[in-house]
C-alpha cells in the first residue's frame, strides 16, 4: 500500500467521477494507496478544504500559506497554530521559497518562510518545504530558525545532491514526485539512488506533475504508483519494498494525533 505524501485534493478534476469526490478517494484505494496528505497553499481555501478530507480517515492535511504569490493573505505564528492544532493536521506548510516564479525584492517571501518555521516549532509539528531556485537562502533560512528541532520534508524535490544533503543533515526527508518519471530528468534520477531509502517520501503533487504514462494529463493519487516503479527500479529492489519504507518514513514523520 503507498502513501501519497503530498496532494491538493480540493483542486484535483472530479470530472471523471461525475463530480463525486468520495469516487476519487475510491478510486485512489482501488490504487493501493491507504492515505492522502491534502497539503495547503493559502488561508482562504483552508476551510472548505478542511470540510473536503474532515470525514475520512485516511485523509490528513496541513496549513500555510504557498510562498509563489504575494497577494495571497499572509498568516500570522498564532493563527497557523490554532488552525494546526486541529486533530487532522500533522504539518505546516506548504511553505519555503521561490525565486524561479516570483521576481523583485523578495524578502516578504522570506519572512513568511520564518513565520512558517516558527509556528511549525511552537506547535511542534514538521514542514512541508516548497524551493525552487533558492538553494542557498532555503537551508540558510532553515538553520537560522533551527527547522531540525521539527524536521519536515523538501517535497518534490528537483534540486540538487549537495543541497539534498544538507536538508538530510538537518533532519529532512526527501519527496519524489512523477517528475522523477520524465526521460529529461536523469540528474534528479541521479540525486534519488543517493538518498537513502528511510529518508524518502513519495508524492503525486495531484493535480499537477502527472507520471509518465499519464504525463500532460490532470494527476491523481491513484498515480502515486508509478513513482514508487520508478524509484525500485533505481535502488534495485521490489515495489512493495518502496511501498512499505516510504509508508513507513510517512508516519514517522506524520503521526496523526487523533490515531
Amino acid at each position: 500500500m503507498y502513501i501519497d505524501s503530498h496532494c491538493h485534493l480540493d483542486r484535483v478534476d472530479l470530472a471523471p467521477y461525475e463530480g463525486r469526490f468520495s469516487d476519487m478517494v475510491q478510486a485512489s484505494r482501488d490504487a493501493g494507496v491507504s492515505h492522502m496528505l491534502c497539503v495547503s497553499i493559502d488561508l482562504e481555501s483552508y476551510p472548505d478544504m478542511l470540510a473536503l478530507v474532515e470525514a475520512y480517515p485516511d485523509i490528513s492535511l496541513s496549513v500555510g500559506v504557498h510562498p509563489c504569490d504575494r497577494d495571497r493573505r499572509a498568516p500570522t505564528v498564532q493563527e497557523l497554530v490554532d488552525l494546526a492544532n486541529h486533530p487532522h493536521n500533522v504539518a505546516i506548510g506548504e511553505t519555503g521559497l521561490d525565486y524561479f516564479r516570483t521576481e523583485g525584492d523578495l524578502e516578504w517571501q522570506r519572512e513568511r518562510f520564518r513565520t512558517h518555521i516558527r509556528a511549525a516549532r511552537t506547535v511542534g509539528k514538521p514542514l512541508i518545504v516548497h524551493t525552487r531556485e533558492a538553494r542557498e537562502d532555503t537551508i540558510r533560512i532553515l538553520r537560522e530558525e533551527a527547522a531540525s528541532d521539527v524536521a519536515g520534508v523538501m517535497h518534490c524535490f528537483t534540486e540538487t545532491w549537495e543541497m539534498a544533503q544538507a536538508a538530510l543533515d538537518l533532519g529532512f526527508y526527501i519527496s519524489f514526485s512523477g517528475i522523477l518519471t520524465f526521460k529529461n530528468a536523469a540528474e534528479l534520477r541521479e540525486v534519488a539512488t543517493r538518498v537513502p531509502l528511510e529518508r524518502i517520501l513519495i508524492e503525486t503533487d495531484s493535480p499537477y506533475l502527472a507520471p509518465v504514462p499519464f504525463r500532460g494529463k490532470p494527476n491523481e493519487p491513484r498515480y502515486v504508483g508509478r513513482v514508487a516503479e520508478t524509484l525500485a527500479e533505481l535502488k534495485g529492489v521490489e515495489v512493495a519494498d518502496i511501498a512499505r519504507v516510504t509508508s513507513d518514513n510517512f508516519l514517522r514523520l506524520f503521526p496523526r494525533r487523533d490515531n
